[in-house]
């Protein structure tokens, strides 16, 4: 009994990474249409238009401020103002953002506004912002 053996130079000797190359775009795509939708604010308010210059993205304390009496702090919500103010100053006194950030809905107590900056000056905030819509940006 004799064996023959050959040679053949037709054997696939690579991967081919094109439909992995493929998967991982549509991978990338979902993952940009989808991202947004997972950082939904704590409430939802409608806040003032204003011609502003978009902020450079860095770690901040969120406060939002709506016009049904209801607040949040980052993601903790708040129906009173008093609580609302120590989570404010407890915040930036034990995180390590000194950034704070004030979503006012356009219809929110004016001085909630005043008492919320007062109170993150007094807890050592180095910058305070008022976030506002950019002018001709459809409302929702």
């Amino acid at each position: 009994m004799s064996f023959k053996v050959e040679n053949d130079d037709s054997i696939m000797a690579g991967i081919n990474v094109a439909p992995l190359v493929d998967v991982c775009l549509v991978l990338v795509i979902i993952f940009m249409v989808t991202a947004p939708l997972l950082s939904d604010p704590a409430l939802k308010v409608n806040l003032p238009l204003a011609k502003t210059q978009e902020g450079e993205e860095k770690d901040k304390v969120t406060v939002t401020i709506s016009a049904g009496a209801k607040y949040a702090v980052n993601e903790k919500i708040f129906t009173e103002v008093a609580p609302m103010l120590a989570g404010v100053e407890d915040t930036l006194k034990n995180g390590p953002s000194k950034m704070v950030v004030i979503k006012a809905d356009a219809e929110a107590a004016y001085g909630v506004l005043t008492d919320v900056m007062r109170r993150a000056k007094d807890a050592g905030a180095t910058g305070i912002t008022i976030a506002t819509e950019q002018k001709g940006k459809k409302r929702h």
